[in-house]
């Protein structure tokens, strides 16, 4: 599908706003210490935002794994973001497979209170080069 520039500036704003809100939902989640439900979380905002990143710059988004790998080649591996970003998105996602998809799994405050900032802080970034690029 093809997006003309107001289209795409549409769905860009829609996805950044995504992320945003869903990230607000984290901290009466953690009032709740539903671990879980905020690795899930973490990882929607982070993916909502690269989505964004991805659609503003013209590139087609299919899959979950797709997003991953187009962020590290149009992002990552050309160094307009770290590669601690690309980690903390990979990171994400095997935290929120394991929490959503292993019975056996529980993810702990230990492992997903220090993804939080980290995970705001790139939303931010995306947020920023989006705004100082479009």
């Amino acid at each position: 599908m093809s997006l003309n520039d107001e289209e795409r500036r549409i769905i860009v704003n829609l996805e950044l706003e995504k992320a945003t809100n869903t990230m607000a939902q984290i901290s009466e989640l953690q009032k709740l210490g539903y671990w879980d439900n905020i690795a899930n979380r973490l990882y929607y905002a982070v993916f909502h935002a690269v989505n964004a990143l991805l659609i503003n710059d013209g590139h087609p988004v299919n899959t979950h794994r797709g997003v991953i790998a187009m962020f590290g080649n149009y992002y990552i591996r050309t160094g307009i973001f770290a590669s601690e970003d690309g980690r903390l998105y990979s990171d994400l996602q095997t935290m929120r497979n394991n929490s959503d998809y292993n019975c056996s799994y529980d993810a702990t405050q230990q492992e997903i209170e220090p993804m939080i900032e980290p995970a705001r802080l790139l939303i931010s970034k995306v947020s920023n080069y989006i705004r100082e690029n479009d």
